[in-house]
């Protein structure tokens, strides 16, 4: 087994010569585009570099890149599970802090060379083959692993909830997580899962419910460490809550600190930043399609309104009003200004009550019929929630948090759900990107205070850039 551990640790020490290569490549492509006579007629070469020093500024250009790159964790191993979206991003990000640097470098030393050509080729360029060298690596790496189980451990998968069946279709549906899985085990008996590891090869135990009693748990990570064997766990609740702490002493005193959430100080000015130019940048490029879907709720279900207005409770349970596209008949609204709120919210409770898809507080009507033809497209397709960008620009909500909550949703919440109101609601999150409304109340709970606990600005970018992909998905599987 050491042996496919390596394989995988020669995929990572590879990227290193590869993007460096892949720099030094894009340099040589656009400084023969350059030279190219079709480009020089275009514009003539006003530059007097020798080709020389040209290839000692790319040379240190991606010595310059490698090293933005390391700071990403594109080369960190054990490999973090980021996609293949993410990745480009980092590289994206890596290759724009070389033009940076290269544009001061020019600023403040006209003496290089002028060509703005061959700066923007170099960036382009080689963003785009260290992107196209990465996914042919990825390709042949997931064949390896596919085809011969490189890089595999065969893991033994303690659990017998649905959480443990989820985990496991993540593990066997997705090879760059390093698992195979061996065996499954109902209990974490010892003398099971003694027997369990008479299969060749089992390296990792994954224990994938965490509510079994303490004793047993720490028996099996003592076990696992004797046979010195990979231990991974999902976290219940608390120790979601206690995986961002900060250890101190104070008078010789061990203290540990549970931090609330990264979004306090600076944190918080670095999210609002990025939802008031996310939102002016998306409500400027979706002005044309939300004319459309106006017209269209108006054509459908003349009667009310265009942009239906809910109260929610928001950041501490403050309340405020969200903006949707109405998908449903007027008649059936339970929001500001509905014609019959009451008898609305009556009917409401009884199909929540008969027909709802969602246990705890919250509830999701499956084959509501309250919705209109134009609001069952809307709200499948998430295009209903795109007026809640004037929410997130009047800083009533953000780009990326948990879901905004019904008002008499939160007063059935118990004293562990209301975590999820330390920060305003989003119109994405990490709870609508993994399961929508197909998960139970308390895993939403449980992915929202990870959320809470783990903030940064790199996360929230992750979230907004994969939301587009889950929604067309979640469409294609209809």
């Amino acid at each position: 087994m050491v042996k496919l551990r390596l394989d995988r640790f020669f995929f990572t020490v590879l990227a290193v010569p590869l993007d460096f290569l892949a720099v030094i490549f894009a340099g040589f492509v656009a400084w023969a585009l350059r030279f190219s006579p079709w480009v020089q007629t275009l514009r003539p070469v006003a530059f007097g570099l020798a080709f020389s020093e040209y290839l000692a500024l790319i040379f240190v250009a991606a010595l310059f890149t490698v090293a933005a790159i390391a700071t990403t964790g594109l080369y960190r191993f054990p490999h973090s599970e980021i996609g293949r979206i993410g990745a480009a991003a980092r590289i994206a990000l890596s290759t724009s802090a070389t033009l940076a640097a290269a544009a001061f470098a020019i600023f403040f030393r006209q003496e290089l060379f002028d060509s703005r050509f061959l700066v923007l080729a170099t960036w382009i360029l080689g963003t785009a083959f260290i992107i196209g060298e990465r996914s042919v690596v990825a390709l042949f790496e997931d064949f390896l692993t596919k085809r011969f189980g490189i890089g595999l451990r065969k893991a033994l998968v303690i659990g017998g909830d649905t959480v443990t069946d989820q985990l496991i279709r993540a593990l066997e549906r997705n090879p760059a997580f390093g698992m195979r899985i061996a065996k499954r085990l109902s209990e974490p008996d010892l003398e099971e899962v003694a027997v369990s590891l008479g299969n060749p090869g089992i390296e990792a135990i994954v224990l994938a419910n965490p509510d079994y009693p303490r004793e047993r748990i720490v028996e099996l990570v003592d076990f696992a460490q004797e046979r010195r064997l990979a231990f991974w766990f999902v976290p219940n609740l608390f120790q979601t809550l206690t995986a961002n702490a900060r250890a101190d002493l104070i008078g010789g005193i061990p203290v540990v600190e549970l931090r609330r959430t990264a979004l306090d100080g600076w944190g918080r000015v670095f999210k609002r930043t990025l939802d008031i130019a996310g939102a002016f940048v998306l409500l400027v490029l979706c002005a044309p399609l939300m004319a459309l879907i106006a017209l269209a709720v108006k054509l459908e279900d003349p009667q009310g309104p265009v942009i239906y207005r809910n109260r929610r409770a928001g950041e501490h349970g403050k309340f405020f009003d969200t903006l949707k596209f109405r998908s449903m008949y007027w008649k059936h609204s339970t929001g500001l200004g509905a014609p019959d709120p009451e008898g609305a919210i009556t009917f409401e409770r009884e199909l929540a009550r008969r027909q709802s898809v969602r246990k705890g507080p919250v509830w999701k009507i499956l084959n509501d019929p309250r919705r209109t033809r134009v609001g069952r497209f809307l709200e499948h397709t998430s295009l209903d929630e795109l007026p809640q960008l004037f929410n997130v620009f009047l800083g009533e909500m953000s780009l990326v948090g948990p879901r905004p909550h019904m008002l008499e949703q939160v007063a059935e919440y118990e004293k562990r759900h209301r975590r999820v109101l330390d920060i305003k609601p989003g119109i994405t999150g990490v709870a609508q990107i993994s399961g929508r409304s197909d998960l139970d109340f308390d895993e939403e709970v449980r992915l929202d205070t990870y959320y809470i606990e783990h903030w940064s600005l790199w996360l929230d970018l992750k979230i907004i850039a994969a939301t587009p992909f889950v929604v067309l998905m979640r469409r294609h599987r209809s």
